[in-house]
């Protein structure tokens, strides 16, 4: 009788709900923990082994990074063609991150833990993180200029640093010069180029008008001369530096500075210095843009793409959702069609991602963006313009995504206005429009807030519809940039979401990737979450504003 009582009165299901909540939180901040773990760990300068492994007769060293540990059935092993003693039932396997792609072939190696001798972590062994090919791992022999031996021994240390900054400084030169006045010039001629070809189209391009258009091609030619010879003078400075490495198996390898990121030796650094190169290998992370098929690099084209199509998205559905709900709660009848609509609000919000990425492709690109390009950009036929994916059709796409999200919201907070309040500004004289505008979207703006928050949340995560619509690879430019317009919507766009899922799965080297996806992963939250709290913020903050209207 007691347990019976218990469950009436209603307190077994409070516990019961309080206890389904800490089991949530507990699995979403667990999933958290172990993706930011993973992540953020990428960036730690982890000490470097070397060791003697025998395996068939033959014993090599080995030299890099302990990646991974596996315990396998001896069995299973076995079968898979790997000698094992018998009499032994399971197996350790390390996989050892040994670098040099372009000497041993892969990036990783899978040893038997038994079979490894003679474990030390000699602190003169050099990683370096390169433009191509991935980490490399050895001793530095010797600095060379121009083929000439400038240092070796003790000295070769601090010449391949000092060397290596000024190499890295001519790097950044070259690549500044390249995206911004190089490629002013060639977006200035591929502006003339076009306003020409328009000219002629209209039947309007006369001797004089070619003239000039030349005239203004030679003249953005010439500063192109100028910045090439320049070009060509860093690039000849940053290749004059080399190095000379020892790798695991005694050969030697001499590698151009111009081919190398940053070098450190991790078995030598103390804790401080440690987290000195976290920070900057977190800082690179952010800051740098993607390399080696996205598996290198930073992501930073990935965040101003994911960042600035998201407010576009919000700046487009938020006014139109708002409108939509207005007009549904305060102005149309109350009948069949108007819960018609409803009706069709709600079954969009189920409808999969995917298929708003279909629609997006065939209607605003194909039928949209095409005929715009018809009617106003007829000179750049063949090449589309805005009948091709790019940022403002996958804001658009987005936006039509979460639009029944908006309205929804909006219009609960709506109805939870009382009326007694819009007659009394009525009857004051306000109009109506005065009305909706000074009293019930100010009430309402909390649950405005609360739409564009779960509107931004779906939004920033998805990736089906935005691989039809904008999103690419690798974009060579950003959507924003110093040339008139500045915020080119027609550009397609790199993506955090994509992303992860193009160096997750579609990586060439799945393993060196692994570490990326979940620091890209735990970004993406990070954002997401950024972008939430300061809709929440702003939320709380009206919704105390308003609170002494309401009561």
């Amino acid at each position: 009788m007691k347990l019976r009582e218990y469950f009436k009165s209603g307190e077994a299901w409070v516990w019961l709900n309080a206890g389904a909540v800490a089991i949530s939180l507990i699995m979403v901040i667990g999933i958290l923990g172990l993706v930011a773990v993973r992540g953020l760990g990428h960036f730690w300068p982890s000490d470097v082994m070397q060791a003697q492994y025998s395996y068939q007769g033959q014993t090599s060293t080995i030299i890099g990074e302990l990646y991974d540990e596996k315990v396998d059935t001896a069995k299973r092993l076995r079968e898979a063609g790997v000698e094992i003693p018998q009499g032994v039932e399971t197996v350790t396997r390390y996989s050892i991150k040994q670098g040099n792609k372009d000497v041993t072939g892969q990036d990783f190696k899978w040893v038997l833990a038994a079979n490894l001798q003679n474990i030390q972590y000699p602190k003169d062994i050099v990683v370096l993180e390169r433009y191509e090919w991935g980490t490399f791992y050895g001793r530095l022999k010797a600095v060379k200029e121009n083929g000439q031996l400038i240092a070796e021994g003790d000295s070769a240390w601090a010449a391949l640093q000092s060397r290596l900054e000024r190499s890295n400084g001519f790097h950044e030169q070259i690549k500044d010069l390249e995206k911004g006045e190089v490629g002013s010039i060639n977006f200035k001629l591929e502006k003339l180029r076009l306003q020409e070809r328009k000219l002629e189209l209209e039947g309007k391009l006369d001797d004089a008008q070619r003239a000039k258009f030349a005239q203004q091609r030679d003249e953005q030619n010439q500063k192109y001369e100028v910045l090439k010879t320049k070009l060509e003078q860093l690039r000849h400075d940053m290749e004059r530096d080399s190095a000379v490495f020892v790798v695991a198996d005694g050969s030697e390898k001499e590698i151009a500075l111009s081919k190398i990121v940053g070098a450190h030796k991790p078995n030598d650094m103390g804790v401080f210095a440690k987290l000195g190169a976290y920070g900057h290998n977190a800082w690179a992370f952010l800051s740098d843009d993607p390399r080696e098929a996205n598996t290198e690099g930073g992501v930073f084209p990935a965040i101003f793409g994911t960042v600035l199509m998201v407010l576009m998205m919000t700046v487009i559905v938020t006014p139109l959702g708002v409108i939509a709900a207005i007009y549904l709660r305060e102005y149309a009848s109350q009948g069949v069609i108007t819960q018609t609509v409803r009706i069709a609000v709600n079954n969009l919000a189920g409808v999969p991602s995917i298929v708003y990425g279909v629609f997006g492709l065939g209607f605003f690109i194909y039928f949209l963006g095409g005929n715009i390009d018809r009617l106003f950009y007829p000179e750049a036929s063949p090449a589309p313009v805005f009948g091709t994916p790019g940022l403002l059709w996958s804001a658009i796409t987005l936006a039509l995504m979460t639009l029944p999200v908006m309205i929804v919201s909006t219009e609960e907070g709506l109805s939870r206005i009382p009326r007694s309040l819009k007659e009394g500004s009525l009857a004051l004289g306000a109009t109506k429009a005065e009305t909706l505008w000074r009293v019930i979207l100010p009430m309402a703006m909390p649950s405005i807030m609360t739409g564009m928050i779960l509107a931004i949340a779906r939004a920033a995560g998805e990736v089906a519809p935005l691989m039809l619509v904008g999103v690419v690879k690798l974009a060579p430019t950003l959507p924003v940039d110093l040339n008139a317009p500045f915020i080119h919507l027609e550009r397609k766009f790199m993506h955090l979401g994509f992303h992860i899922y193009d160096v997750g799965f579609q990586s060439p080297n799945v393993e060196a990737a692994r570490p990326l996806v979940y620091a890209t992963a735990f970004l993406l939250v990070l954002i997401v979450a950024s972008l939430n709290l300061s809709a929440v913020a702003l939320r709380n903050h009206l919704r105390e504003k308003y609170k002494a209207l309401e009561s």
